[in-house]
């Protein structure tokens, strides 16, 4: 019985952390391409690259918008022919995946930098690739984890709170996954059995954010950096990272990369549709009552959506249902953790009453 674990190299977090980046890159090398979403090239990289001076040469890259093959190769030409040797990701979870991906391509160092607390991509060594449309198209598993991972909780602070939320949505995934893999005697992420630190680390990513996350939210929502946006940032990117990659994925992120299909989705976070998962996650598997209530409870509570159509699902036809559960169940997918045995049926079963319940408890509201 073989179990493994992996974990970044370095992980630092905390209220301006940004300042810290440059000591932190010269450990890495000395010539880097940072890949820039959109806030951060406008906002943050021109003044933090006037604080580094002469100390290591820098470029920068502006994100395409999709983590696609075609947006890899293209940063990985100019990464591997201006012979860089850190690539630095600075972004949201998109422009993370495909700065891990062109780091492995061109054989450099790996930095992440996040701007917002959406997902727990940061420190993770798998990239999840798209189609140019924004559709699922399969995982990217890298060699090793980032080298340096490094989260300024001024910057999370600030950035529009419905980016923490969803990143609240993908860390509720990640115990419910883990303790399926761990009942299921299913790989985790790194191809072998979750240790007793992986499946701690995804309760206490639950636990946390069942405690904190409203205080958190209401935290962002004033811009301001407390105890409970920290602990919070914490959970949805190490420990949801952690959890997720040395625990195991199950149902929650299959159901979501069936979300993917329907066009409608598109336009709503990768953490959202994950909790749309996790709540059809919970019927598939015949979870209590008592735990069903509870996560119902918190998603309200913090704002995530509890019906399909929180998604852009607008009234979805059999064949819509049909086609995301299909996508949920196709070979390969993580929804074969589960313990107990999964159909299509069984998944277009559990997503209705997921989303009939939801709606039910919103007419009561």
């Amino acid at each position: 019985m073989k179990q493994t674990a992996i974990f970044p190299g370095r992980y630092v977090q905390s209220a301006d952390a940004l300042r810290q980046l440059g000591d932190e890159l010269t450990r890495l090398g000395e010539r880097t391409l940072i890949v820039a979403g959109n806030t951060a090239a406008g906002t943050i990289i021109p003044a933090l690259i006037d604080s580094w001076g002469s100390r290591f040469e820098v470029a920068v890259e502006s994100f395409g918008g999709e983590c696609s093959d075609a947006e890899i190769e293209r940063l990985t030409e100019i990464a591997r022919s201006t012979s860089r040797d850190v690539v630095v990701a600075m972004g949201g979870g998109k422009v993370i995946d495909t700065a891990k991906a062109v780091g492995h391509g061109a054989g450099a160092r790996v930095a992440i930098a996040p701007t917002i607390a959406s997902t727990d991509a940061p420190t993770s060594a798998v990239s999840v690739i798209y189609t140019e449309q924004g559709a699922f198209s399969r995982y990217l598993f890298l060699p090793h984890n980032p080298d340096l991972v490094l989260v300024d909780t001024t910057v999370i602070a600030r950035a529009p709170v419905r980016f923490l939320v969803a990143g609240v949505g993908d860390a509720l995934a990640t115990w419910f996954e883990a303790d399926a893999c761990r009942q299921a005697f299913a790989e985790n992420q790194c191809g072998g059995l979750g240790t007793l630190a992986a499946f701690n680390l995804a309760r206490l990513c639950y636990d946390t954010i069942l405690e904190f996350g409203v205080a958190a939210k209401m935290s962002c929502e004033q811009n301001v950096v407390t105890p409970a946006l920290s602990h919070v940032v914490e959970a949805n990117t190490l420990l949801s990272g952690l959890g997720f990659e040395s625990g195991g994925l199950a149902s929650a992120h299959s159901i979501h990369n069936g979300l993917t299909r329907l066009e409608g989705a598109h336009d709503y976070y990768h953490g959202e549709k994950v909790a749309i998962g996790v709540l059809a996650g919970l019927f598939l598997a015949d979870r209590p009552t008592e735990l069903i209530d509870e996560v119902y409870d918190f998603c309200e509570s913090v704002g995530l959506p509890t019906t399909l159509a929180d998604v852009g699902v607008v009234d979805p036809s059999e064949e819509e249902l049909q086609l995301v559960a299909e996508g949920a169940c196709a070979a390969g997918e993580t929804i074969h953790h589960e313990p107990s045995p999964v159909s299509v049926d069984a998944v277009v079963a559990a997503l209705k009453t997921a989303d009939s319940i939801g709606r039910r408890r919103c007419d009561q509201t």
